[in-house]
């Protein structure tokens, strides 16, 4: 039997419902890889020069780390919730509560910076074809979408998915081969030699690395939904970072390799893809990879949200939030009222800063979500030994992997507080330290409010204690 700290109803979500390249889909559509070539190796570039490739490789084994640990959990515990039930089976129902409020501030988050990138890329696919519609409007189609695919079926969700990433993914790997080819695949001797490589220019892009991993333990959400849950979910979360850590190694190489200038051009290059595309004659490939950014964030938002109304699910259901996001639709079987409240959350903050430039809005709740996944793995990391010193089964090479993960964490952690960032990146720090605030308030309510509903009815005890999740 195996079984988790905290829930009070029977959990009647799918079961056996998704295959293993199902539940993969769901922790690579949260990486969005195609967002790290398209946008971000150029942030990294500029800090890390020829080494970029490195730091990604550092950065998959340092989240290969936290991975052991969630995939520790997984191998035990089958649960929509998560990093919440994990967190709550190794330190108790209130460290497991801060770990749920972090990954819905962290999932959430992740679904309002990818429907605005969604925005932004159908908005220049719209241009190109000549169909123009403001870019709220491209946020309302995106929202409806997401909201009907994760309302109607998870393994629609899936599907749709593994279709997309692997259309977009398959697009910039062409690309890349294109490149390798042209070049005669010959080793590119001054990233080898890390030549101009300083250690502080490694440790700053370490911290945007980290970034382009996040989501990748997404597909434990689906813990109750796959098949044999404690095989297929374990393998899925350690695939999903090394895949997504090989694929950006790869690109990290080629785009130093093939862009024009080198890498002080690559370092502010807007649109990297589509100058690489160009120099090597086939701009066409330029509009490709633009139509395989919009559908992979589309796939990640999709992801997100399907994640975070789990993750509300299963906090409803152990009345930690209102029982009414415990439910699950009749014959669909999915989070209907979480996956409703999950999306109306994410485009109302879109819209609300409608008024900032899309990029700019697309940074402000992409590094605020971050701040959820940096603490939840942190909890997490520790968790597990600390679960496993419970059943009696902890190993040296337990604390070892859990202060290993933690640690690393740590340096993203520093780096997007220190340097102190300019406004309004020095004041997000803080509305995270409020948010959960927010949430030990709204713990204390609701456990308050169960101690009534208990002690009115004359019962002992008001913290469930374990529960059959086989």
């Amino acid at each position: 039997m195996k079984t988790v700290p905290q829930s009070s109803k029977l959990v009647n979500l799918r079961r056996n419902y998704l295959s293993f390249p199902e539940t993969i889909a769901q922790s690579f559509a949260n990486i969005s890889p195609t967002l790290t070539p398209a946008l971000s190796i150029p942030l990294v570039v500029a800090n890390a020069g020829t080494g970029t490739w490195l730091v990604y490789l550092i950065s998959m084994v340092g989240l290969a780390l936290v991975g052991t640990n969630i995939a520790g959990f997984a191998k035990r515990l089958a649960t929509p919730g998560a990093l919440y039930h994990y967190v709550g089976a190794g330190f108790g129902p209130l460290a497991g509560f801060a770990s749920g409020w972090a990954m819905l501030a962290a999932y959430l988050g992740t679904a309002m910076a990818t429907l605005l990138g969604f925005g932004i890329f159908a908005n220049i696919l719209g241009h190109f074809i000549g169909f123009r519609l403001p870019e709220p409007v491209w946020d309302l189609f995106g929202a409806a979408a997401v909201w009907y695919v994760a309302y109607k079926d998870i393994r629609l969700s899936a599907v749709s998915a593994l279709i997309m990433e692997f259309a977009s993914v398959s697009f910039i790997v062409i690309l890349s081969l294109v490149v390798l080819f042209l070049h005669g695949f010959h080793w590119d001797v001054a990233q080898f030699r890390l030549r101009g490589v300083t250690p502080s220019g490694l440790a700053l892009g370490m911290v945007l690395t980290v970034f382009s991993y996040v989501g990748f333990e997404s597909a434990a959400t689906l813990g109750h939904e796959s098949r044999q849950p404690l095989r297929t979910v374990p393998r899925s979360v350690l695939a999903s970072v090394t895949i997504a850590g090989l694929f950006f190694i790869l690109l990290a190489y080629v785009e130093v390799l093939g862009y024009p200038g080198g890498t002080k051009a690559l370092s502010v290059a807007a649109a990297p893809l589509n100058a690489i595309a160009t120099r090597y004659h086939v701009p066409w490939f330029g509009t490709l990879t633009d139509l395989g950014a919009m559908v992979s964030l589309f796939s990640c938002t999709l992801a997100s949200v399907n994640a975070g109304s789990r993750t509300l699910f299963a906090m409803g259901q152990d009345s930690h939030l209102s029982t009414h996001l415990g439910r699950a639709h009749q014959s669909n079987q999915t989070p209907h009222v979480a996956v409703t409240i999950s999306s109306v959350v994410v485009l109302t903050a879109t819209w609300a800063l409608s008024s900032a430039q899309p990029l700019n809005a697309y940074g402000y709740f992409g590094t605020y979500a971050t701040y959820g996944f940096i603490s939840a793995y942190i909890l997490v990391s520790f968790a597990f030994p600390f679960y496993l010193r419970h059943h009696g089964r902890v190993l040296f090479r337990h604390w070892a992997t859990a202060i290993a993960s933690a640690l690393f964490m740590m340096i993203p952690l520093v780096g997007s507080v220190y340097p102190v960032p300019a406004f309004p990146y020095n004041m997000l720090p803080y509305a995270y330290v409020v948010y959960l605030a927010l949430g030990l308030w709204i713990y204390q309510a609701q456990r308050r409010q169960r101690v009534r509903k208990y002690s009115s009815a004359g019962a002992d005890s008001v913290d469930p204690v374990k529960v059959d999740i086989d």
